[in-house]
C-alpha cells in the first residue's frame, strides 16, 4: 500500500487521477484515516548488515513482529541505516529491537518531512 510507505506524504500517489488496481484500497485508508503502519528511517548498531525482510519486534509485544525491514545500507557514522515498515503505536514506544525482543536496538532517525 502506498501510504506504508510513505507516498501520499511525498505526493508521489494522487487521489484525484483516473484508475489503477488497488485505487479502492488506497482511497479507503486515505479517507478513513486507518493507517496502522509507515515507514520510518532508523539506524542499527551491528557489524551484520540487516537484510530486506528482516523483522522488527518491542519488548512489551514479544511475540508479534512490529515491523519490517525494507531496505539497509551501511552508515557513515557506523552501523546500518535502515528505512522500515513499522507500525505507529511500534515507533512511538522508542523500543524497537532488530530480530529478537531482545536483539540490538533500532534507533529512529528524523525523515525530511513529518509522518
Amino acid at each position: 500500500m502506498p501510504q506504508m510507505l510513505n507516498m501520499d506524504i511525498i505526493g508521489a500517489v494522487s487521489f484525484t487521477k483516473g484508475c489503477y488496481p488497488g485505487q479502492e484500497i488506497v482511497a479507503r485508508a486515505q479517507h478513513l484515516g486507518t493507517l496502522k503502519r509507515r515507514m520510518y528511517l532508523g539506524n542499527i548498531s551491528s557489524e551484520i548488515p540487516p537484510e530486506p525482510g528482516d523483522e522488527l519486534f518491542t519488548e512489551i509485544v514479544q511475540d508479534q513482529t512490529s515491523g519490517m525491514i525494507v531496505n539497509a545500507a551501511a552508515s557513515p557514522d557506523g552501523g546500518y541505516d535502515v528505512l522500515a515498515v513499522i507500525q505507529i503505536d511500534a515507533a512511538r514506544s522508542s523500543d524497537l529491537r532488530w530480530q529478537s525482543p531482545g536483539g540490538p536496538v533500532l534507533r529512529l532517525l528524523p525523515l525530511p518531512y513529518s509522518v
